[in-house]
């Protein structure tokens, strides 16, 4: 679902000031998410937009959305004006934090050519997965700001509704996945997240509608027995299979409810070699934490 702010919202927005926001350890302080409540809900058609917002994410058949906030990006600037209004607008989905204590509250993932092209800041093709799956609580969700696109037309995002391809699955396939055996990456100099989950289900039939623990990358990264690997494989098929994908534009703000869609990115185009470091595509993060009494983000 995309959303597109109304003109008199961001008329509005455009000539409202908020100040910088504060953290408390990585979290958004509860002050400045007061703060910008206050200041955003004596704007016109603001709670309308915020709960279209909060729908979109966890009404039925919801679960990711994408804020157009491409007018306010043109008029602003993407600095911190800009990131303080999409920061008021993630707030009333959740609580922003972040969980790498040595970056700050919006990380920037930009582009390096260098880099292994199925990561985040590579070049390739960065395939299904969640945030912080080997976490004990991993975001509820995850969002990423657009400042620039591939200029070379490329690395379109695209999401997945994991529970709607889990349910194609075989039953064998399914209870392969329930089982305590996987495991992906590292786990250090983290906040928020709880602690390392290794191994972990994929999985977990104690919460129908909690996180489909999954990343493609496990497939070639970690060591996993044939039947559990093949059942793993099945659902990375399904999941692309049930994929849809589109390109975010300058100011597009992208919002993924972790316990219901995965997501990735096709490649960019070819030749990032060749654009300047400074024009290349650029997006923001930020996660957010559900509120206690939210339950699974719904």
């Amino acid at each position: 679902m995309f959303i597109d702010i109304p003109s008199e919202l961001e008329a509005a927005l455009i000539d409202r000031s908020l100040p910088p926001w504060e953290l408390d350890g990585s979290f958004l302080a509860q002050s400045t998410m007061e703060e910008y409540r206050t200041e955003l809900t004596a704007t016109p058609r603001f709670e309308e937009t915020a709960a279209t917002l909060r729908h979109a994410l966890t009404g039925e058949g919801g679960g990711y959305t994408v804020l157009r906030l491409g007018n306010l990006a043109k008029a602003l600037g993407t600095g911190d004006l800009f990131r303080g209004l999409a920061t008021a607008f993630a707030a009333e989905v959740a609580v922003p934090f972040s969980p790498f204590p040595r970056w700050p509250l919006w990380k920037d993932i930009g582009v390096k050519v260098d880099k292994d092209p199925g990561r985040s800041s590579g070049i390739g093709y960065n395939a299904f997965h969640m945030d912080l799956v080997n976490g004990t609580l991993p975001p509820d969700y995850t969002t990423l700001l657009c400042v620039r696109p591939d200029p070379l037309g490329g690395g379109p995002s695209i999401l997945s509704d994991a529970h709607a391809a889990v349910a194609r699955l075989s039953e064998n396939s399914r209870a392969l996945l329930a089982e305590t055996a996987y495991h992906y990456g590292t786990f250090f100099d983290l906040f928020g997240v709880g602690e390392e989950y290794r191994p972990f289900p994929i999985l977990d039939g104690s919460d129908p509608g909690g996180f489909v623990r999954f990343t493609a990358k496990m497939l070639k990264r970690s060591k996993l027995s044939e039947a559990h690997a093949d059942a793993a494989r099945e659902l990375a098929e399904e999941l692309v299979r049930g994929q849809i994908s589109f390109m975010l534009r300058p100011g597009d703000y992208l919002i993924v409810n972790q316990r219901r869609f995965l997501h990735g990115r096709e490649a960019l185009h070819s030749g990032q070699e060749t654009v300047p470091v400074t024009d290349r595509r650029l997006l923001l993060q930020l996660f957010l934490r559900a509120r206690a009494g939210a339950g699974s983000a719904a």
